[in-house]
């Protein structure tokens, strides 16, 4: 009788340690999911890499986050959109499925949109890096960005072409199709025309890698500068070609345009080149050496990088992305995603590329861009200079 009391009050037991242990999980046990909505394929793949880059480095130095007074450890969960519309679609459905608060992407304005509902009609917030096009945020109420947008970024183009450069007469190239090349020429042509200059438009098809023709256009239509907001792999093509075809004007292009991919195709051509972008490499020293010391420790970052531990401004902006994200979900004091979404507007953090804060159709509030010129010795890119608008 005795040793069947004993047995008792040890099941017991227990049982109350396993009900306290389950009522009060342990830091690790607790997990909030953060997607991932990048292209790690197709032709925006090796710049929706670099941006990953930055999001994995920054959620490697703060895998946590307390919210509500407790510890969360924070899950990435990536997914590739394949830098196309449907994929981006099936993509963003995956995350959805997959239950987390809040999104972080896309590099790559036409997936954004095409995803967009999709997460509304969800209810899960998401937070645009790099994405530029004004149609990402209007009309949804759920996405928000961190990056300045095209409008603006095609006026300091515009306003360094025809001041810096004297041009008053301007090639544009975009991609058929592309929301991104197709909106920031329209906006350069726009504020290019007001200031008294001329532009030349044409627009490539998908799958296109001999640019030789528009060079030649471009040429032969006399014009002072060649504009060509359009994805890293067709811009490596078009510096080789117009090289080729001894283009002297200056080469002018967006954000896209900033990596050490596009950097080493322009080497040793002699080429003046200059992008706008959102992020000098020596903007933030601590930045710069931590995750430069993280691609150079990992091979697969190395890989994902392009090769070597040039910085790109969009993996300032992953990272800069990620302390957003925690900011909203510690502000929201909850893992829900409506109450994240709530809690994302009056949301202000100091990152890396600057104090980030929202305003209308969830924005970002930024003034500036940095305007850069490729090193065609060294494979780098110098500032000009940080500019806006007046």
């Amino acid at each position: 009788m005795r040793i069947r009391k004993i047995m008792a009050i040890t099941m017991a037991a227990c049982l109350a340690v396993g009900a306290l242990a389950g009522c009060g999980k342990k830091a690790e046990d607790k997990v909030i999911k953060i997607g991932v909505f990048e292209p790690t394929t197709g032709e925006n793949g090796g710049g929706g890499f670099q941006e990953v880059l930055g999001i994995r480095y920054a959620n490697k130095i703060h895998p946590t986050v307390k919210i509500n007074g407790e510890d969360y450890k924070v899950e990435l969960v990536e997914v590739d959109n394949k830098s196309d519309k449907t994929e981006a679609v099936n993509a963003a459905q995956k995350l959805v499925s997959e239950k987390v608060s809040v999104v972080l992407g896309s590099y790559g304005s036409g997936v954004s949109i095409a995803a967009g509902q999709i997460f509304a009609d969800a209810k899960i917030p998401a937070i645009g890096c790099s994405c530029t096009n004004p149609q990402v945020t209007e009309g949804n109420d759920y996405y928000f960005r961190i990056c300045f947008l095209d409008p603006f970024q095609g006026t300091v183009l515009a306003n360094f072409a025809h001041g810096d450069l004297s041009a008053k007469k301007a090639y544009c190239l975009s991609k058929q199709g592309d929301d991104y090349s197709a909106g920031v020429c329209n906006y350069f042509k726009e504020a290019f025309t007001k200031l008294g200059g001329e532009v030349v438009e044409e627009a490539f098809p998908d799958g296109n890698s001999d640019f030789t023709s528009y060079v030649t256009n471009a040429k032969n239509q006399g014009c002072d500068v060649f504009f060509a907001p359009v994805s890293i792999e067709a811009a490596a093509n078009i510096i080789k070609q117009a090289q080729a075809q001894g283009l002297e004007i200056p080469m002018l292009a967006s954000d896209t345009w900033d990596s050490n991919v596009v950097a080493e195709a322009a080497k040793g051509t002699g080429m003046d080149i200059y992008v706008t972008t959102f992020y000098q490499e020596g903007g933030s020293p601590d930045f710069d050496s931590g995750i430069k010391e993280y691609i150079n420790s990992d091979s697969t970052a190395m890989a994902n990088n392009g090769g070597n531990d040039q910085l790109a401004a969009v993996s300032a902006m992953g990272y800069d992305a990620y302390f957003t994200a925690l900011e909203a979900l510690k502000a929201a004091g909850s893992t829900d995603s409506e109450k994240v979404k709530e809690a994302l507007p009056s949301v202000s953090y100091t990152g890396v590329t600057g104090t980030i804060t929202f305003g209308e159709n969830g924005d970002a509030n930024r003034t500036s861009a940095f305007i850069k010129k490729c090193n065609t010795e060294t494979a780098a890119w110098d500032l000009v200079r940080e500019q806006g608008v007046e």
